[in-house]
């Protein structure tokens, strides 16, 4: 037996916690920081997260996040943060694009996949 989390008593039940504590996204020009703040976006509409169930200790978003007819300055987004409330709440965590994003005006930016894993798990 490999040492690390049990798949389906723990691992798969902690990532679908997703489902409450990471509901909206936000988008933002540069790190977040530890509370999810730092370096927004000058569009700070929050749009929507689904999540498929976790599976082997992985958890997609289901589906895809787009803020349409961009509306804010000429910017380069580079991070998202997750959070469980579309206008207050809880920051949950954020993550790093692989590619920054230059927008202007009348864009559309779509975040077409987003993955959160815990691992090592038991085998």
């Amino acid at each position: 037996m490999t040492v690390g989390l049990s798949t389906t008593n723990l691992a798969n039940v902690w990532l679908n916690e997703l489902d409450t504590l990471a509901t909206h996204a936000k988008l933002h020009i540069g790190d977040p920081t530890a509370a999810g703040a730092g370096a927004p976006s000058t569009v700070t509409t929050r749009q929507p997260v689904a999540w498929t169930a976790a599976s082997a200790g992985v958890k997609n978003m289901n589906g895809s996040i787009s803020w349409t007819n961009w509306a804010g300055s000429s910017e380069t987004l580079s991070h998202l943060s997750l959070w469980n409330n579309i206008t207050a709440g809880n920051f949950s965590f954020s993550v790093a694009f692989t590619t920054p994003r230059a927008v202007v005006s009348g864009d559309t930016l779509t975040v077409t996949s987003l993955s959160v894993s815990q691992a090592p798990l038991a085998a």
